[in-house]
């Protein structure tokens, strides 16, 4: 017997997958992605109107805002906070360093990303930036050696390489390419116009490998959560997921690994750039396992510039997402315990 159309449609609604809501996210996607290059120029056309101090101030405000509203982002924050820091402050202190990261990275993502290639340039930058003992890495990077060059989601990450570049030293740095192909480009130009070349990720180790080859210069931000797979080392004293890649392209090619940050250190466009450490090829080679000794050795190094300024890290991204293998199956279980 054939069910009432009504009752048919309503059935065919509720079944798993079949949600009204699944199109309009797709649409809302898609509209998201095709606005994002628009979006992005009329941004910048905005920024450029006003000076970049009074930019500042308004994505302050935009960062208390964007606090109070995610509350997703703001719990995790937090809660990445009382593990890292939990035995060192109160909880007072610990929403204090969470709301001024929001406000922090609303300045680097609204203003800064955007302003960067107007404000740095081959005579402004000392305006804006201080060079701290950069002496050693130079020397590294102005050598016969390939040189691979990390930073964390910290400061502004993407000052050092971008000011370096600026000074007349060939840098590649590798990234994510953003949605839109237009924004994508617009983007790609601006940071080729600073003579910071830019390598995408996806299929990007053929061409990383052929960068060292020849004795380049790569650049990464070093703290992104790199799955199940990845090497897993001590970060804030809890393990990290972190890509393989990095240790593996400067085991094959020898490369020194330098470890640096650019923190702001005052209110407005004012960085520091800074050196933490320096893994030099020597340094590795004898160790039992010297791709785990490689990864935290810079995890350690990117952990002790975020310690400084604890208010200046990206708290609220997923860092610690993925757990190591012996923590999921100690989990396990633990909750077959429970149901016993």
């Amino acid at each position: 017997m054939n069910e009432p159309a009504e009752q048919a449609s309503t059935r065919a609604l509720s079944r798993p997958g079949r949600s009204k809501t699944k199109p309009r996210a797709a649409l809302l996607k898609v509209l998201g992605t095709r606005l994002q290059y628009p979006a992005l120029r009329i941004w910048a056309m905005l920024m450029g109107c006003f000076p970049i101090e009074l930019n500042l101030r308004t994505a302050r405000v935009m960062g208390g805002i964007w606090w109070l509203l995610m509350k997703r982002h703001r719990e995790r924050a937090m809660e990445n906070l009382r593990y890292a820091f939990g035995d060192q402050y109160d909880e007072s202190r610990l929403r204090e360093i969470a709301k001024r990261s929001f406000e922090h990275f609303a300045q680097v993502f609204l203003v800064e990303l955007v302003m960067t290639p107007r404000l740095i340039t081959e005579w402004s930058w000392s305006r804006h930036v201080e060079l701290d003992n950069l002496g050693p890495a130079l020397r590294e990077l102005l050598g016969e050696r390939a040189t691979i060059m990390l930073t964390p989601h910290f400061g502004n990450f993407e000052l050092m390489g971008y000011t370096i570049a600026k000074l007349g030293l060939p840098i590649v740095a590798i990234m994510r390419p953003l949605d839109d192909p237009r924004a994508n480009d617009f983007l790609v130009r601006t940071r080729k116009a600073g003579g910071l070349t830019v390598l995408f990720k996806k299929g990007a180790m053929e061409a990383a490998d052929g960068i060292l080859r020849d004795a380049g210069s790569l650049c990464f931000i070093a703290d992104q959560d790199a799955g199940r797979k990845g090497v897993f080392v001590d970060f804030f004293g809890r393990k990290a997921s972190t890509y393989k890649s990095i240790g593996l392209l400067a085991m094959r090619h020898r490369a020194a690994i330098v470890v640096g940050s650019a923190a702001r250190t005052r209110r407005g466009f004012h960085y520091r750039i800074s050196v933490e450490r320096i893994i030099q090829p020597e340094e590795w080679e004898l160790k039992d396992n010297p791709l785990l000794w490689v990864t935290q050795e810079f995890s350690h190094a990117m952990e002790r510039s975020i310690r400084r300024h604890p208010e200046q890290y990206l708290w609220m991204h997923r860092r610690w997402r993925h757990r190591p293998k012996e923590e999921r199956q100690a989990e396990g279980a633990a909750a077959g315990d429970d149901g016993r």
